[in-house]
């Protein structure tokens, strides 16, 4: 329980500009890699354009996003030819099995029915859980103690709150309908705390609608039986080259800086 609770676990992270960048590379890889050739095939990336700021529709109608700006560099990195095309997110993996594109980059949860079906590359982002509070309180960072008897606003029936209710026991935990009621209330003190996922919490806290109002408190905390193990770029399974191809790509895009240029451009309160 200490472990969960600390925090422990996460993302190992680099800061720039005061901003958190998570990362998710292990080191170990680099010694591993296979020089990639490039691929004299159009490779075909499929994505959705309504999830920024993952993946979404630029003001030219073209397709944009952490995600998508991420699969650009990695072709380039590959000197690879690609397309972008933007589809109905549930439609994407259909897509991709009946050879309609090559590749899914989009905010698609790796899971074990999804590697039954397809290949992924390791996760290049994860959805962090974060607590948020009001600057102006001077509430302690959250921990078991510290949140005894305080009142914490989590979405019902959510990860989240069957996570707060496991390793905060003693939080007083309110329930909420949906995450913007719940923010709600912590703009106005009438809670103490939300806990939520930070990805959301990171847009509202650097929104108008939070008006300055509060930020994150303590840790981000990863833990995959709640939280998922995020996302990587899905290909077929018969495509196990292209997979490896992508999987090196997104180390040396980590190595050289570029994930990081195009987390702070995405990014400006970062979620971890």
């Amino acid at each position: 329980m200490a472990a969960a609770v600390c925090g422990l676990g996460s993302a190992p992270a680099a800061r720039a500009e005061g901003v958190t960048i998570p990362n998710f590379w292990n080191p170990r890889a680099r010694q591993e890699r296979m020089e990639t050739q490039p691929s004299a095939r159009t490779v075909r990336f499929l994505t959705d354009d309504d999830f920024p700021p993952l993946h979404f529709a630029g003001p030219d109608g073209t397709p944009t996003g952490f995600v998508v700006e991420l699969a650009r560099a990695v072709c380039e990195r590959l000197a690879m030819t690609c397309t972008v095309q933007a589809r109905r997110f549930d439609t994407l993996l259909d897509a991709l099995a009946e050879r309609q594109g090559d590749v899914v980059a989009a905010a698609i949860p790796l899971t074990p029915a999804l590697r039954a079906r397809f290949l992924a590359t390791r996760p290049y982002f994860r959805w962090p859980a974060r607590f948020a509070a009001r600057t102006d309180k001077g509430l302690p960072a959250p921990s078991a103690t510290a949140l005894a008897d305080r009142s914490v606003g989590v979405v019902g029936g959510t990860a989240h709150a069957a996570y707060l209710k496991a390793f905060f026991p003693k939080a007083a935990a309110k329930d909420f309908t949906d995450l913007a009621t719940a923010e709600g209330a912590l703009r106005r003190g009438e809670v103490d705390y939300v806990f939520a996922d930070g990805l959301n919490l990171a847009l509202w806290i650097g929104g108008v609608e939070a008006a300055g109002c509060c930020a994150f408190t303590g840790g981000d905390y990863l833990e995959n039986r709640y939280f998922g193990e995020g996302i990587g770029l899905v290909t077929r399974s018969d495509d196990p080259a292209l997979s490896r191809a992508l999987d090196d790509a997104l180390q040396r895009l980590w190595d050289e800086g570029k994930y990081a240029e195009l987390y702070l451009r995405f990014f400006p309160v970062s979620p971890f």
